[in-house]
Formats: structure tokens, sequence, C-alpha cells
């Protein structure tokens, strides 16, 4: 299972929600690129980093510090937050980005999403599937759906999506926990490389994600607050 690390990005720096709250914002470091390369010097190979700031405006805003981290790193970034046009999927690629999600612009615009599959191939995007009690949320998961989960992954699976990130929007932030019923049901259902996302913990948290059968899982606020350490990620890397 890869341990995927998050940094979230407000105004270029590295930041913490709960539940998605931007109010509840709190900044763990002034340089990103600083904490990309901490953990790439302890063996972390893959990174989630997320612009809040485009997630919020629905364009991308920190595309300078993804530059940045990709020139400074060797890290695979995934990437995602305000790509909802063609020219902001390639201001990522340009920009350094391994592989897009695409979130609100998979629930606004399915079409889209279909040629960018088509152009830059199924293993470039992952589809981010974020949600409060099973409902996809968009926009910085400011704005409601009515789809439903687990339908929503079903649908981008029948489209040649394999890689999701799931992210359960009530565990987020809050340490409590991963939403382990929901991931157990969403594999039960649909064959796909499932990235658990929110609310771990612990090294334990991640022992039961593995054996759930998560491909991945994003760890943000545990790292930043000391919860688990490099050391006990061993076992993983």
């Amino acid at each position: 299972m890869k341990i995927i690390p998050a940094i979230d990005i407000i105004d270029g720096k590295c930041v913490r929600l709960s539940k998605g709250d931007y109010d509840t914002k709190k900044i763990y470091n002034e340089n990103p690129i600083e904490v990309a390369k901490d953990f790439e010097a302890n063996g972390i190979k893959y990174l989630h980093l997320v612009d809040l700031d485009g997630a919020k405006s629905g364009s991308i805003k920190n595309a300078k510090v993804l530059e940045n981290i990709a020139k400074n790193t060797n890290l695979i970034i995934d990437f995602g937050g305000g790509i909802k046009s063609d020219e902001a999927i390639e201001t990522a690629f340009n920009a350094g980005a391994n592989q897009i999600t695409i979130g609100s612009i998979a629930v606004a615009n399915k079409e889209k999403c279909v040629e960018w599959i088509a152009k830059y191939g199924e293993k470039k995007i992952i589809l981010g599937a974020d949600c409060l009690d099973r409902k996809i949320k968009t926009s910085g998961w400011l704005e409601d759906s009515d789809l439903e989960v687990i339908d929503f992954i079903k649908m981008y699976k029948t489209l040649g999506l394999n890689d999701v990130i799931c992210t359960d929007i009530s565990k987020d932030g809050m340490l409590e926990g991963a939403s382990n019923e929901l991931y157990e049901d969403i594999l039960s259902e649909i064959n796909i490389n499932l990235i658990a996302s929110g609310g771990v913990s612990s090294v334990q948290d991640l022992e039961v994600l593995q054996k759930i059968g998560c491909s991945g899982a994003i760890v943000g606020k545990a790292f930043y607050e000391g919860k688990i350490t490099f050391k006990e990620l061993q076992k993983f890397l």
C-alpha cells in the first residue's frame, strides 16, 4: 500500500483544515518545499498536493508551489484543486504534476473528462470522490450534489479510470480513524485502485486500510501533529 502524504496549500503555505472548513485553517509551514524535501529524505515517494485556493475559486492559484516541488524533489506528485479547463490541466502537467485529480469537473462536465482521459490516458488522471454522508461534494467541498459516491465511482470506472481517491469529509482532519466501512463497501462492488483519504491517525489505521485492500492511503494531519513517525512507516515503505 502506498503511503501518500498530503500538502494542502493556501496562499502558498502548507496548511490543514478540519472537515474541509476553511475557517479551521492551521498553518504548519510557510515553505511547502521544505516539507516535501523532508518527506523525500525519509523515504516517501509520493505526494498528494492540493491547491485549496484553486478548489475554492475554480482555477489553479498555486501552480508555482507545484513547479518548485517538482523541480526540487523526485516525488511522484498528484495535483488537484481548480482543474476545470484545458488550460488548467495543461498548467498542472507543465508545472510538473505526474497525475491530476479531477473532482468538481468530473461532476459538472463528464464530456470534458472523457476528452481528457482519451488525450492523456487513464494512468495520468485520478478520480477525486469526496463525499459527505456518501454524497459527492464539489468546489472545495462547499457545494452539494445528489450523486451517491459508489455510483459516481462506477460511472468513471466504465469510462476507464481505475485510480480513485475517496475522501470522507466527516473524517478529514479529525484524527479519529478512517472511513473503513465506506472503503469496504466500495471495494466489494468495484475493482479499482482505491486510495483512502481522511481520518488516518495512527499506523494501526494504515494497517486496517491495507487489510481492507486499499492501494494507497493519504496521510495529512497525523504527520504534522506527530501522530505517525517516519520510523513507524518503514514497514510500508
